[in-house]
């Protein structure tokens, strides 16, 4: 993502392992699991291009898409065991998944 931040073409998909807010099943799931949140964050608030990004439905999170003025939306999904669970959609504008 710094590599390409300038570049108003670049759009990104971010999807980094559950881990904010004390969870486990980022650490449980995947061997690189540890991730500075707040930095990742700092660096989206930094692209020039798109972005959409997925997280756990945490109240850190949350809190970290307000303090970097992230729209925030929430939308139904199925984990790997096809339990009904919700999940967050961040980016800069989520007018389109509300329609």
């Amino acid at each position: 993502m710094k590599q390409n931040a300038k570049n108003p073409r670049a759009a990104f998909f971010i999807d980094p392992p559950y881990t904010a807010g004390g969870k486990k099943a980022g650490r449980r799931l995947y061997t690189h699991s540890a991730l500075d949140h707040e930095e990742l964050f700092d660096v989206t608030s930094k692209v020039s291009g798109d972005f959409l990004m997925t997280y756990d439905d945490a109240a850190d999170v949350r809190a970290l898409a307000k303090r970097h003025n992230f729209d925030v939306e929430l939308i139904a999904m199925k984990n790997t065991h096809h339990a009904e669970m919700t999940e967050l959609l961040i980016g800069r504008n989520l007018d389109w998944a509300r329609q």
